[in-house]
Protein backbone atom coordinates (compact mmCIF):
# COMPACT_ATOMS: atom_id res chain seq x y z
CA UNK A 1 0.00 0.00 0.00
CA UNK A 2 2.87 2.36 0.45
CA UNK A 3 4.32 1.75 -2.82
CA UNK A 4 0.28 2.17 -4.02
CA UNK A 5 0.76 5.40 -2.24
CA UNK A 6 3.97 6.65 -3.71
CA UNK A 7 2.72 5.35 -7.60
CA UNK A 8 -0.19 7.41 -7.36
CA UNK A 9 0.85 10.55 -5.35
CA UNK A 10 4.33 10.73 -7.18
CA UNK A 11 2.78 10.97 -10.38
CA UNK A 12 0.58 13.81 -9.64
CA UNK A 13 3.21 15.25 -8.43
CA UNK A 14 5.59 14.26 -11.44
CA UNK A 15 3.29 16.00 -13.66
CA UNK A 16 3.69 19.54 -12.98
CA UNK A 17 7.88 19.00 -13.24
CA UNK A 18 7.27 17.93 -16.96
CA UNK A 19 4.87 20.44 -17.74
CA UNK A 20 6.30 23.24 -16.62
CA UNK A 21 9.59 22.59 -19.33
CA UNK A 22 6.82 21.59 -21.60
CA UNK A 23 5.00 25.10 -21.40
CA UNK A 24 8.40 26.89 -22.01
CA UNK A 25 9.74 24.92 -24.66
CA UNK A 26 6.79 24.34 -26.70
CA UNK A 27 3.83 26.48 -25.22
CA UNK A 28 0.68 25.45 -22.77
CA UNK A 29 -0.95 23.49 -25.85
CA UNK A 30 1.96 21.03 -26.12
CA UNK A 31 1.22 20.04 -22.58
CA UNK A 32 -2.40 18.67 -23.44
CA UNK A 33 -0.60 17.38 -26.83
CA UNK A 34 1.68 15.29 -25.01
CA UNK A 35 -1.07 13.78 -22.10
CA UNK A 36 -2.95 12.52 -25.59
CA UNK A 37 0.24 11.39 -26.82
CA UNK A 38 0.99 9.54 -23.58
CA UNK A 39 -3.12 8.04 -23.56
CA UNK A 40 -2.56 6.37 -26.96
CA UNK A 41 0.65 5.25 -26.19
CA UNK A 42 -1.02 3.38 -23.27
CA UNK A 43 -3.59 1.82 -24.88
CA UNK A 44 -1.86 0.22 -27.41
CA UNK A 45 0.40 -1.45 -24.72
CA UNK A 46 -2.62 -2.25 -22.55
CA UNK A 47 -4.81 -3.79 -25.70
CA UNK A 48 -2.02 -6.05 -26.74
CA UNK A 49 0.39 -7.04 -24.33
CA UNK A 50 -1.94 -7.51 -20.99
CA UNK A 51 -4.75 -9.67 -21.41
CA UNK A 52 -7.98 -10.23 -20.35
CA UNK A 53 -8.52 -11.89 -17.26
CA UNK A 54 -11.89 -12.32 -16.58
CA UNK A 55 -12.76 -16.07 -15.75
CA UNK A 56 -16.08 -17.18 -14.09
CA UNK A 57 -15.50 -17.89 -10.21
CA UNK A 58 -17.71 -20.49 -8.55
CA UNK A 59 -19.82 -18.91 -5.58
CA UNK A 60 -19.26 -18.99 -2.23
CA UNK A 61 -20.75 -20.35 1.04
CA UNK A 62 -20.46 -17.66 3.58
CA UNK A 63 -21.86 -19.08 6.75
CA UNK A 64 -23.06 -15.55 9.40
CA UNK A 65 -23.16 -15.73 13.13
CA UNK A 66 -23.29 -13.29 16.05
CA UNK A 67 -19.19 -13.63 16.57
CA UNK A 68 -17.10 -12.03 14.17
CA UNK A 69 -14.77 -14.80 15.37
CA UNK A 70 -17.27 -17.26 14.27
CA UNK A 71 -18.12 -16.24 10.63
CA UNK A 72 -14.37 -15.45 10.17
CA UNK A 73 -13.53 -19.24 11.47
CA UNK A 74 -16.57 -20.74 8.66
CA UNK A 75 -14.77 -18.88 6.07
CA UNK A 76 -11.51 -19.83 6.88
CA UNK A 77 -13.06 -24.00 7.21
CA UNK A 78 -14.64 -23.64 4.22
CA UNK A 79 -11.42 -22.55 2.08
CA UNK A 80 -8.88 -24.77 4.14
CA UNK A 81 -10.85 -28.20 3.23
CA UNK A 82 -8.81 -31.51 3.02
CA UNK A 83 -7.51 -32.40 0.15
CA UNK A 84 -8.54 -35.82 -1.36
CA UNK A 85 -5.97 -39.01 -1.91
CA UNK A 86 -7.38 -38.70 -5.54
CA UNK A 87 -6.68 -34.72 -5.36
CA UNK A 88 -2.75 -35.25 -4.04
CA UNK A 89 -2.30 -37.84 -6.81
CA UNK A 90 0.06 -35.99 -9.45
CA UNK A 91 -1.47 -36.50 -13.38
CA UNK A 92 1.18 -38.06 -15.34
CA UNK A 93 2.28 -36.54 -18.47
CA UNK A 94 -0.38 -33.77 -19.25
CA UNK A 95 -0.95 -32.80 -22.94
CA UNK A 96 1.15 -29.20 -23.69
CA UNK A 97 -2.31 -27.30 -24.72
CA UNK A 98 -4.61 -27.87 -21.84
CA UNK A 99 -4.53 -26.74 -17.88
CA UNK A 100 -5.74 -28.32 -15.16
CA UNK A 101 -7.29 -26.94 -12.73
CA UNK A 102 -10.07 -27.46 -9.79
CA UNK A 103 -10.92 -30.74 -11.48
CA UNK A 104 -11.79 -28.91 -14.83
CA UNK A 105 -9.93 -29.41 -18.22
CA UNK A 106 -9.44 -25.63 -19.96
CA UNK A 107 -8.13 -25.73 -23.41
CA UNK A 108 -5.24 -22.86 -23.75
CA UNK A 109 -6.20 -19.79 -25.17
CA UNK A 110 -3.99 -18.87 -28.29
CA UNK A 111 -2.69 -14.90 -28.75
CA UNK A 112 -5.50 -13.91 -30.93
CA UNK A 113 -8.58 -15.30 -28.25
CA UNK A 114 -6.66 -13.15 -25.94
CA UNK A 115 -7.25 -10.17 -27.23
CA UNK A 116 -10.87 -10.54 -27.95
CA UNK A 117 -13.21 -8.56 -25.90
CA UNK A 118 -16.17 -11.03 -25.36
CA UNK A 119 -14.36 -14.59 -24.73
CA UNK A 120 -17.80 -16.47 -24.32
CA UNK A 121 -21.45 -15.56 -24.24
CA UNK A 122 -22.06 -14.29 -20.95
CA UNK A 123 -25.10 -13.20 -18.73
CA UNK A 124 -25.37 -9.28 -19.20
CA UNK A 125 -24.37 -8.11 -15.58
CA UNK A 126 -22.79 -4.67 -16.07
CA UNK A 127 -25.60 -2.20 -14.53
CA UNK A 128 -25.83 -4.93 -11.69
CA UNK A 129 -21.83 -4.84 -10.90
CA UNK A 130 -22.28 -0.42 -11.17
CA UNK A 131 -25.06 -0.42 -9.13
CA UNK A 132 -23.29 -2.21 -6.38
CA UNK A 133 -20.53 0.63 -5.40
CA UNK A 134 -23.20 2.96 -4.87
CA UNK A 135 -25.02 0.27 -2.42
CA UNK A 136 -21.59 0.50 -0.32
CA UNK A 137 -22.30 4.18 0.63
CA UNK A 138 -24.35 2.40 3.60
CA UNK A 139 -20.83 1.64 4.96
CA UNK A 140 -19.55 4.13 7.71
CA UNK A 141 -16.37 3.11 7.10
CA UNK A 142 -16.54 2.66 3.62
CA UNK A 143 -17.82 6.34 3.52
CA UNK A 144 -15.14 7.16 5.76
CA UNK A 145 -11.95 6.12 3.62
CA UNK A 146 -13.24 8.00 0.89
CA UNK A 147 -14.15 11.17 2.93
CA UNK A 148 -10.45 10.24 4.45
CA UNK A 149 -8.87 9.80 0.75
CA UNK A 150 -10.15 12.81 -0.71
CA UNK A 151 -10.14 15.68 1.80
CA UNK A 152 -6.14 14.57 1.83
CA UNK A 153 -5.84 14.87 -1.82
CA UNK A 154 -7.97 18.50 -1.83
CA UNK A 155 -4.90 19.75 -0.44
CA UNK A 156 -2.55 18.63 -3.50
CA UNK A 157 -5.33 20.19 -5.20
CA UNK A 158 -5.15 23.80 -3.49
CA UNK A 159 -1.38 23.48 -4.09
CA UNK A 160 -1.96 22.84 -7.51
CA UNK A 161 -3.98 25.76 -8.06
CA UNK A 162 -2.09 27.75 -6.02
CA UNK A 163 1.73 27.59 -7.23
CA UNK A 164 1.65 29.09 -10.47
CA UNK A 165 -0.01 31.87 -8.52
CA UNK A 166 2.49 32.52 -5.52
CA UNK A 167 5.87 31.56 -7.03
CA UNK A 168 5.14 32.90 -10.38
CA UNK A 169 4.32 36.72 -9.61
CA UNK A 170 6.56 38.94 -7.09
CA UNK A 171 8.92 38.75 -5.41
CA UNK A 172 10.12 35.29 -6.70
CA UNK A 173 8.80 35.67 -10.05
CA UNK A 174 9.67 32.08 -11.31
CA UNK A 175 8.96 30.75 -14.53
CA UNK A 176 7.11 27.76 -15.38
CA UNK A 177 9.39 25.81 -15.90
CA UNK A 178 10.71 26.99 -12.37
CA UNK A 179 7.59 26.48 -10.25
CA UNK A 180 7.33 22.84 -12.29
CA UNK A 181 10.72 22.15 -10.87
CA UNK A 182 9.69 23.40 -7.64
CA UNK A 183 7.99 20.14 -7.23
CA UNK A 184 10.50 17.89 -6.92
CA UNK A 185 10.20 18.63 -3.21
CA UNK A 186 7.08 17.33 -2.87
CA UNK A 187 8.10 14.18 -4.84
CA UNK A 188 10.91 13.69 -2.25
CA UNK A 189 8.24 14.19 0.53
CA UNK A 190 5.87 11.34 -1.16
CA UNK A 191 9.18 8.93 -0.98
CA UNK A 192 9.94 9.78 2.10
CA UNK A 193 6.22 9.27 3.55
CA UNK A 194 5.76 6.24 1.25
CA UNK A 195 7.99 4.53 3.38
CA UNK A 196 7.54 5.98 6.57
CA UNK A 197 3.85 4.96 5.94
CA UNK A 198 4.30 1.37 5.12
CA UNK A 199 6.97 0.38 7.16
CA UNK A 200 5.83 2.20 10.30
CA UNK A 201 2.88 1.55 9.79
CA UNK A 202 3.14 -1.87 9.97
CA UNK A 203 5.43 -2.14 12.65
CA UNK A 204 2.41 0.12 14.63
CA UNK A 205 -0.09 -2.54 14.00
CA UNK A 206 2.03 -4.89 15.15
CA UNK A 207 3.24 -3.19 18.29
CA UNK A 208 -1.17 -2.63 18.70
CA UNK A 209 -2.09 -6.22 18.28
CA UNK A 210 0.37 -7.44 20.54
CA UNK A 211 -1.28 -4.78 23.30
CA UNK A 212 -4.44 -6.18 22.53
CA UNK A 213 -2.94 -9.94 23.07
CA UNK A 214 -2.57 -10.65 19.09
CA UNK A 215 -5.90 -9.29 18.17
CA UNK A 216 -5.40 -6.97 15.23
CA UNK A 217 -8.15 -4.49 14.42
CA UNK A 218 -8.43 -2.82 11.45
CA UNK A 219 -8.73 0.97 13.11
CA UNK A 220 -4.66 0.51 14.63
CA UNK A 221 -4.14 2.02 10.58
CA UNK A 222 -5.64 5.21 11.98
CA UNK A 223 -3.39 6.20 13.90
CA UNK A 224 -1.11 7.24 11.09
CA UNK A 225 -3.39 10.16 11.11
CA UNK A 226 -2.05 11.67 14.33
CA UNK A 227 1.10 12.88 12.61
CA UNK A 228 -1.82 14.87 9.95
CA UNK A 229 -2.51 16.47 13.28
CA UNK A 230 0.49 18.69 13.62
CA UNK A 231 1.69 18.07 9.70
CA UNK A 232 -1.23 19.60 7.39
CA UNK A 233 -2.03 22.94 9.40
CA UNK A 234 2.06 23.64 9.41
CA UNK A 235 2.62 23.12 5.91
CA UNK A 236 -0.71 25.14 4.73
CA UNK A 237 0.18 27.97 7.22
CA UNK A 238 4.00 27.90 6.10
CA UNK A 239 3.04 28.02 2.66
CA UNK A 240 0.14 30.72 2.37
CA UNK A 241 1.32 32.61 5.28
CA UNK A 242 4.59 32.10 4.32
CA UNK A 243 3.35 34.02 0.92
CA UNK A 244 1.60 36.36 2.17
CA UNK A 245 4.95 37.24 4.00
CA UNK A 246 7.29 36.93 1.60
CA UNK A 247 9.27 34.78 2.95
CA UNK A 248 12.38 33.20 1.18
CA UNK A 249 11.29 30.82 -1.39
CA UNK A 250 13.12 27.85 0.72
CA UNK A 251 10.84 28.19 2.77
CA UNK A 252 7.68 27.66 0.49
CA UNK A 253 9.39 24.56 -1.08
CA UNK A 254 9.79 23.27 2.23
CA UNK A 255 6.78 23.49 3.08
CA UNK A 256 4.76 21.96 -0.28
CA UNK A 257 7.37 18.67 0.38
CA UNK A 258 5.82 18.40 4.00
CA UNK A 259 2.62 18.95 2.62
CA UNK A 260 3.20 15.79 0.21
CA UNK A 261 4.03 13.81 3.00
CA UNK A 262 1.40 14.27 5.11
CA UNK A 263 -1.05 13.45 1.68
CA UNK A 264 1.01 10.59 1.06
CA UNK A 265 0.04 9.37 4.54
CA UNK A 266 -3.20 9.74 3.92
CA UNK A 267 -3.89 8.37 0.80
CA UNK A 268 -2.18 5.41 2.55
CA UNK A 269 -3.69 5.14 5.57
CA UNK A 270 -7.28 5.34 4.29
CA UNK A 271 -6.99 2.87 1.45
CA UNK A 272 -5.30 0.24 3.84
CA UNK A 273 -8.48 1.00 6.52
CA UNK A 274 -10.68 -0.07 3.95
CA UNK A 275 -8.93 -2.81 2.44
CA UNK A 276 -8.14 -4.02 6.15
CA UNK A 277 -11.45 -3.53 6.90
CA UNK A 278 -13.60 -5.14 3.98
CA UNK A 279 -10.86 -7.69 2.07
CA UNK A 280 -13.80 -10.13 0.39
CA UNK A 281 -15.40 -6.65 -1.02
CA UNK A 282 -11.96 -4.54 -1.47
CA UNK A 283 -12.48 -4.17 -5.52
CA UNK A 284 -15.87 -2.30 -5.04
CA UNK A 285 -15.37 -0.44 -1.54
CA UNK A 286 -12.53 0.91 -3.53
CA UNK A 287 -14.25 2.35 -6.37
CA UNK A 288 -16.92 3.70 -3.85
CA UNK A 289 -13.83 5.28 -2.19
CA UNK A 290 -12.88 6.47 -5.55
CA UNK A 291 -16.33 8.26 -6.23
CA UNK A 292 -15.97 10.34 -2.82
CA UNK A 293 -12.82 11.06 -3.45
CA UNK A 294 -12.90 12.33 -6.94
CA UNK A 295 -15.78 14.19 -6.25
CA UNK A 296 -14.63 16.14 -3.91
CA UNK A 297 -11.24 16.42 -5.90
CA UNK A 298 -13.60 17.74 -8.75
CA UNK A 299 -15.11 20.30 -6.65
CA UNK A 300 -12.77 22.09 -5.13
CA UNK A 301 -11.33 23.30 -7.90
CA UNK A 302 -13.72 25.20 -9.05
CA UNK A 303 -13.34 27.75 -5.73
CA UNK A 304 -9.82 27.76 -5.02
CA UNK A 305 -8.71 30.79 -7.11
CA UNK A 306 -11.56 32.79 -5.71
CA UNK A 307 -10.74 31.64 -2.13
CA UNK A 308 -7.64 33.14 -2.13
CA UNK A 309 -8.02 35.80 -4.41
CA UNK A 310 -11.28 36.95 -1.56
CA UNK A 311 -9.82 36.25 1.22
CA UNK A 312 -6.25 36.59 0.44
CA UNK A 313 -3.20 34.35 1.21
CA UNK A 314 -2.67 34.67 4.85
CA UNK A 315 -6.46 34.30 5.57
CA UNK A 316 -7.23 31.22 3.25
CA UNK A 317 -4.57 29.26 4.49
CA UNK A 318 -5.20 30.05 7.69
CA UNK A 319 -9.02 28.40 7.20
CA UNK A 320 -7.31 26.08 5.51
CA UNK A 321 -4.93 24.63 8.33
CA UNK A 322 -7.63 24.42 10.75
CA UNK A 323 -9.83 22.75 8.32
CA UNK A 324 -7.00 20.71 7.93
CA UNK A 325 -6.98 20.33 11.57
CA UNK A 326 -10.62 19.46 11.76
CA UNK A 327 -10.18 16.76 9.24
CA UNK A 328 -7.47 14.70 10.73
CA UNK A 329 -8.59 14.24 13.87
CA UNK A 330 -11.62 12.76 12.57
CA UNK A 331 -9.78 9.26 12.71
CA UNK A 332 -10.62 9.37 16.68
CA UNK A 333 -13.96 9.00 15.90
CA UNK A 334 -13.15 5.97 13.89
CA UNK A 335 -10.62 4.77 16.65
CA UNK A 336 -13.78 5.05 18.74
CA UNK A 337 -16.56 3.94 17.22
CA UNK A 338 -15.10 1.91 14.01
CA UNK A 339 -15.40 -1.10 15.55
CA UNK A 340 -19.33 -1.54 16.99
CA UNK A 341 -20.13 0.09 13.16
CA UNK A 342 -18.17 -2.73 11.59
CA UNK A 343 -20.36 -5.25 14.01
CA UNK A 344 -23.46 -3.75 13.09
CA UNK A 345 -22.79 -3.98 9.28
CA UNK A 346 -21.50 -7.64 9.55
CA UNK A 347 -24.43 -9.76 8.57
CA UNK A 348 -24.94 -7.04 4.99
CA UNK A 349 -21.31 -7.62 4.24
CA UNK A 350 -21.19 -11.39 4.37
CA UNK A 351 -24.44 -10.80 2.36
CA UNK A 352 -22.61 -8.87 -0.04
CA UNK A 353 -19.69 -10.99 -0.45
CA UNK A 354 -22.55 -13.53 -1.39
CA UNK A 355 -23.74 -12.08 -4.49
CA UNK A 356 -20.57 -10.58 -5.53
CA UNK A 357 -19.51 -13.98 -6.14
CA UNK A 358 -22.95 -15.00 -7.62
CA UNK A 359 -21.94 -11.80 -9.97
CA UNK A 360 -18.43 -13.16 -10.85
CA UNK A 361 -16.51 -10.24 -9.14
CA UNK A 362 -15.40 -12.04 -6.28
Amino acid sequence: MGLYAFMLAGSNFLAPVLAGFINDGQGWKWVLYWCAIFCGIAFVYLFFFLEETNYDRKPLAVEVSDSPLESSAASLESQQAPVTTEEKTPRENPPADVDYEAGEVHKKKSYLDKLKLLDKPRPFKVFQMMWRPLSLFSFPVVVYSGFAYGSNLVWFNVLNGTSSLILGSAPYNFSSSMVGLSYVSAIIGVGLSSLFSGKFGDWLMIRLARRKKGMHESEHRLWLFAVNILLTPFALILWGVGAAHGVHWFGLIFGMGVLAFAITIGIQASVSYCVDTYKDLSGEALVTVIIIRNTMSFAVGYGITPWVTNMGYQNAFLVAAFVGLAQALTFLIFVKWGKGWREMSKHRYWKYVEKSGHLGSH
